[in-house]
């Protein structure tokens, strides 16, 4: 296993965080949308987890 330098790690954190910033920017800038509040991330016409639905059944059936 080869030690990497902690000075070249921190080095790529802060390329790939700018990256993500100036990605964030233009997807904003793009959108022509601002920030959405809490809870508005998704929209309404979404098609529902399958997966999620048969665990939560599974769920209410154990808290019989």
């Amino acid at each position: 296993m080869t030690k990497q330098d902690p000075q070249e790690l921190l080095k790529q954190k802060h390329e790939l965080d700018e990256q993500k910033r100036q990605f964030t920017n233009f997807s904003r800038n793009i959108s022509g949308h601002g920030e959405v509040e809490a809870g508005q991330e998704f929209s309404v016409d979404r098609v529902p987890d399958d997966q999620n639905r048969m665990k939560s059944v599974e769920n209410r059936r154990g808290e019989v």
